[in-house]
């Protein structure tokens, strides 16, 4: 296992700060590992997954915002900030969730910070300020919102929303931003933690700068984790391929749209590509948008045969029922917004009898449904995937 060099610290860091162009193109990818490793993938699967029926994340803790959404909304209006202390801390408090998603980027001086977009915006005088989160010092970055010290002046914060208007970004609970070690140290042991590497999508990132990134977060990991479940997930196949190099102590896993939306590297653009991802980079399973899963039942199967973990996220993962039908299908995860509904809906799913038998196709064993399984999962499966998103 490499590990990041144990006398690296913040000022070292900051010489690598993430150089990158911008191209239409995918990076070129390397020969695929020679293998050898692929036998530990069962043992390694995040939670005891190969064990285990149903587990449930939290997305960015008790779920995520959005700009401008109703209060009640299904999706999008959680209470607290998302991916704060505040958030992580309720996610934990549930039993039945067993971790929590976030993204994890790298400050200018090289310290793994916890924010989803790409771009922080503030307003001053009228005028919308917007600074790339990677060009922001620690400092600068952890000024934005909510402070932990009275005394400091904040920046207040803005967000942009899919039609590009700029609103005001409040929630009922505000939280401060925060720092990955941080979270490392405050939040439950017992709660797991996916740290998503988030790379921007319209830019190529030099293998050099991949690799300080991924150094950078693996060094707090390493230092902190202690026995806590972590694993890592990216939409960036090369990230995913290179953190599975740098280390073997935890799984990683590929995240893709599963086909629902097109992307210039092809290698995001199916669930079977990404299954292909996972057995040529040696992954351990996949993070996928959930109407992939439910368009592509036989993908599920191939996963599976595969020995590959298979979780997903998206807005029908927070539809109890769509969520029983991934249960039926074998689906080892779900990564939800209504956190305390979903999970409490899994921890039922478990203690139903089902009529599940097995069947052999080519030798190979997989579970049947029964026919009144199959019937509901027919009947809702259009449907859903047809709902707006």
């Amino acid at each position: 296992m490499a590990l990041p060099a144990a006398t690296r610290g913040a000022a070292g860091l900051g010489l690598c700060r993430i150089a990158a162009s911008a191209s239409s193109s995918p990076p070129s990818s390397a020969a695929p590992p020679a293998g050898g490793r692929r036998r530990e993938r069962e043992r390694e699967l995040p939670f005891g997954l190969a064990e285990r029926g149903m587990v449930v994340g939290g997305h960015r803790g008790m779920g995520m915002n959005v700009v401008g959404a109703p209060p009640g909304a299904r999706v999008g209006a959680a209470r607290e900030r998302e991916n704060t202390l505040l958030s992580f801390g309720r996610a934990a408090a549930h039993s039945a969730v067993a971790f929590v998603e976030f993204d994890v980027q790298i400050t200018k001086d090289g310290y793994p910070i916890i924010f989803h977009d790409d771009f922080i915006l503030t307003q001053r005088t009228g005028a919308v300020y917007e600074r790339r989160v990677t060009d922001l010092l620690l400092e600068d970055f952890l000024s934005y919102g909510t402070q932990k010290e009275s005394r400091k002046v904040s920046k207040p914060l803005f967000r942009r929303t899919g039609d590009g208007r700029v609103l005001n970004w409040s929630t009922e609970e505000d939280d401060s931003l925060c720092t990955l070690q941080e979270v490392f140290e405050l939040v439950s042991p017992r709660l797991g933690f996916n740290i998503e590497l988030k790379f921007d999508d319209h830019i190529i990132y030099h293998r050099k700068d991949l690799e300080c990134a991924l150094q950078a977060i693996l060094q707090v990991v390493f230092q902190c984790a202690r026995n806590r479940p972590v694993f890592f997930s990216s939409f960036h196949p090369d990230a995913a391929r290179m953190m599975r190099e740098l280390q073997s102590l935890y799984p990683v896993l590929f995240l893709t749209e599963g086909g629902t939306s097109k992307h210039h590297d092809s290698r995001r653009n199916s669930l079977g590509n990404a299954i292909q991802v996972c057995l040529e980079y040696d992954l351990h399973g996949i993070v996928s948008e959930v109407r992939g899963v439910l368009k592509n039942p036989a993908a599920v199967v191939s996963a599976q045969d595969s020995n590959l973990a298979l979780l997903t996220y998206g807005q029908l993962n927070n539809v109890w029922e769509a969520v029983y039908v991934q249960y039926l299908m074998g689906i080892n995860g779900v990564i939800v917004d209504r956190v305390e509904e979903i999970s409490n809906a899994v921890e039922g799913f478990s203690e139903t009898e089902l009529d599940r038998s097995v069947v052999v196709v080519d030798g190979a064993k997989h579970q049947a449904f029964s026919h009144q399984q199959l019937g509901f999962l027919l009947r809702l499966i259009p449907e859903l995937i047809e709902q707006p998103h």
